[in-house]
């Protein structure tokens, strides 16, 4: 049942108005001056007040004054009932706050009209504020949900349950292994090992992928030059860099301090980047990578084909190499379309000066077709998956 206070000097028209809105299933209470009814107003907290203009003492705007003053009554709606509705009047009190004006006398209809409209107002309002509360909740747990797996992942980190494992790429026309791609993996110590699809993306979201991409790159870098300075014949390391990281405006110059911290030769890193990161900013983009390029590292430009591939930006970027994506070396050999696809890509790297790398070869009649259309390297399953690199040693060392 909604309350309505009614604040009325004239005792007749008071009654009146409770014994009309309480046949009409309102619960009413009356006040007689200004000062009980704000008393009655922070007491019992009605749904709509109803007041008299003119009273003495303690006037209608008076009371209106002090209801939206005080954090209780401040939103409670508010009719002023008076008896001429002049312009500069219904002006004022509305600049104070008040929702309406009822000019005496009015009817029933005008008066049960009034309030609902103001109770639909209310009952409206409470329900913005209700899903702008639920909205605002809803935005808190996920920010609590997203740092709780930040705190996860950097506790990973530092319990050293992330490992890089390494991919061989392998020289087509010799068979040799000539580079490889480092790939991260997370060793749970109770999930076992998680797939990157299950915490790259929340990695990226939270930003720790920038923490973590630096370690995956420090610690390639570390390793290629225990390989090299052991006699293996590895010429360089490939790296991916997450949009994150790509966007960071110190990326060069902490690639630069890598490098001189390990004393690894740039020539020996290679970063590999998207398609995506080259239609975001093409001009920051450009830059970013010149400056990469400048250090002396090698640009390749991953899974291509997969996105928003266009020739032209394979002559604005500085790249190196560009890799087809799996998708177009599976199942090559069984019709012409990647067929076509595969040799018009190596044709036109080649015309641009890049080296081609092909991804995703798992059969000899993969391999096959790739040497004969003069691919310059190739990974896949067909030689080794990702492994740690106490295996990808023995890779080394076997001279596969």
């Amino acid at each position: 049942m909604k309350k309505i206070l009614v604040i009325e000097d004239d005792r007749v028209i008071r009654e009146n108005i409770l014994k009309l809105l309480k046949a009409e299933g309102f619960d009413v209470t009356g006040a007689s001056n200004g000062a009980q009814g704000l008393s009655a107003a922070v007491s019992s907290l009605p749904d709509v007040i109803l007041c008299d203009v003119m009273m003495p003492e303690l006037d209608g705007y008076g009371v209106l004054v002090a209801l939206r003053s005080h954090p209780v009554t401040a939103t409670v709606p508010f009719v002023f009932l008076t008896g001429k509705a002049e312009r500069s009047e219904v002006r004022q009190g509305m600049e104070l706050g008040a929702d309406d004006y009822l000019t005496k006398p009015f009817s029933k209809a005008e008066l049960v009209g009034a309030i609902s409209s103001r109770l639909k107002k209310q009952a409206a309002f409470a329900e913005q504020q209700h899903n702008l509360r639920s909205s605002n909740e809803l935005v808190q747990e996920a920010a609590d949900k997203l740092e709780q797996i930040k705190t996860t992942l950097c506790g990973a980190l530092e319990r050293e349950e992330f490992q890089v494992y390494y991919q061989p790429q392998v020289n087509v026309q010799t068979g040799k292994i000539v580079s490889a791609e480092a790939l991260v993996r997370w060793l749970h110590p109770e999930k076992g090992l998680i797939s990157p699809a299950q915490f790259i993306p929340d990695a990226e979201e939270t930003g720790f992928i920038v923490q973590l991409g630096e370690w995956v790159l420090r610690t390639a870098c570390r390793q290629i030059q225990v390989w090299q300075n052991a006699g293996f014949s590895l010429q360089q390391v490939a790296v991916n860099l997450s949009p994150r990281q790509f966007h960071q405006p110190d990326l060069s110059s902490r690639v630069a301090e890598i490098l001189a911290e390990i004393g690894l030769a740039p020539s020996s890193l290679e970063l590999e980047l998207t398609e995506s990161l080259m239609v975001e900013d093409a001009k920051s983009a450009i830059a970013t990578l010149q400056q990469l390029k400048d250090l002396g590292v090698s640009i390749s430009i991953d899974d291509f084909g997969t996105g928003y591939s266009s020739l032209s930006y394979l002559t604005q970027y500085p790249f190196d190499v560009l890799k087809i994506d799996r998708c177009f070396i599976s199942n090559i050999t069984d019709g012409c379309t990647n067929a076509a696809i595969v040799k018009a890509i190596i044709e036109m790297a080649h015309s641009l000066c890049l080296e081609v790398i092909a991804e995703g070869v798992e059969t000899e009649a993969e391999k096959d077709f790739l040497w004969r259309y003069e691919c310059d390297a190739m990974q896949g399953y067909l030689f080794s998956p990702p492994v740690p690199a106490a295996d990808f040693e023995k890779l080394l060392a076997e001279g596969k």
